[in-house]
């Protein structure tokens, strides 16, 4: 029987501290405590879990007394912060930004694919990008059984994986042109950057600032994160990612290039179906394939439209969708959690 465990969420009023805490309750995650901590602005706010009132505090270096497990959704710098004051206090940091996933000291998990890392952590776990994690999970099957030698991806990304505010655009913009109104993009590609575009009835080639070599930060942390979850450094990985006007749901198309010869569609799709985490749904002759619209509030990685290349006896391309929110983020990091009481190792 495991003990209940004194839960922390970091960032508990953003989109995807609520669905962490809305994850915990589904999961029925043996909570015998839960504080949830926030920003000094929405400090006081009060938040349901398990039909009571929970009152959200100011997340400081103090927080953390007695904590287990801290799970920390509120941005990288506030990660940068707080995560080594919670490690300090004695408690478990499952960390959802880029502040840490590239750390060589810090284990990058999705437990589908590499729950052992986590028993090398040294009090921070990090939690990977949202469109790395659905294809990881989608391609580990692939590459166990038949090994795995180059990865090209194009995504087809939700505007919730930019924030609340950036719903609110996709929305503002939508009804504005309907009405034949003015508008003024002022969030999207990047709140940063130089420039805003238009979301609405439009695609976006852009997802976090460019790098140097023409490729963006949100391409390069796919490119990175792939090779470091699978422990695959000179693995060929490419990426070009792409903001649609969809809110939630990340869709991705993939092609890979396995090392086995003579493997078939149907062997490819039998493996999917019986994975953890993955449910196959491709049948062409009824239309049936994933659609962000269909994956909303569900945990898994849904993956169709899987066919053979027809200059490659070894590629295959597929279409990868899942929730951004959930297994891109909230559901990963407390499947995190699970793994860390799984394996015995939350003293």
């Amino acid at each position: 029987m495991t003990r209940e465990l004194h839960v922390a969420v970091v960032g508990a009023t953003g989109a995807v501290g609520q669905q962490m805490i809305k994850t915990l309750q589904e999961r029925n995650f043996p909570v015998g405590k839960l504080t949830l901590l926030s920003s000094a602005r929405s400090a006081g706010k009060k938040l349901l879990f398990n039909g009571q009132e929970v009152v959200v505090q100011e997340a400081t270096p103090d927080s953390f007394e007695g904590v287990d497990i801290a799970l920390f959704s509120a941005g990288g710098s506030i990660s940068k912060a707080l995560a080594p004051e919670a490690v300090k206090s004695g408690a478990i940091v499952v960390d959802n930004t880029s502040a840490y996933r590239m750390d060589e000291n810090v284990p990058l998990v999705v437990p589908e694919v590499n729950e052992e890392a986590l028993k090398t952590h040294n009090g921070i776990i990090a939690n990977p990008n949202c469109s790395t994690i659905q294809m990881v999970a989608a391609l580990q099957p692939l590459r166990e059984a038949y090994g795995l030698s180059k990865v090209l991806v194009s995504t087809y990304q939700a505007v919730s994986g930019a924030g609340a505010a950036a719903i609110n655009e996709l929305k503002e913009q939508a009804k504005a042109i309907l009405e034949d109104k003015e508008f003024t993009p002022e969030i999207l590609p990047v709140g940063g950057d130089k420039k805003h575009y238009q979301i609405a009835f439009n695609a976006i080639p852009q997802i976090d600032k460019f790098q140097d070599n023409g490729f963006t930060f949100e391409e390069m942390k796919m490119i990175n994160e792939t090779k470091k979850i699978m422990n695959m450094p000179e693995l060929p990985v490419a990426a070009t990612c792409v903001r649609l006007p969809v809110v939630t749901g990340h869709s991705e198309s993939v092609y890979i290039e396995i090392e086995k010869d003579g493997v078939t569609v149907a062997d490819v799709k039998k493996l999917l179906a019986d994975a953890p985490g993955i449910v196959l749904q491709d049948d062409p002759e009824n239309q049936v394939y994933p659609m962000p619209a269909d994956c909303v509030g569900k945990r898994d990685v849904f993956v169709g439209r899987i066919r053979k290349d027809l200059d490659r006896d070894n590629g295959f391309h597929m279409w990868i969708v899942s929730d951004n929110l959930l297994k891109g983020a909230a559901w990963n990091s407390v499947q995190i959690a699970e793994s860390l009481i799984k394996l015995g190792l939350v003293k």
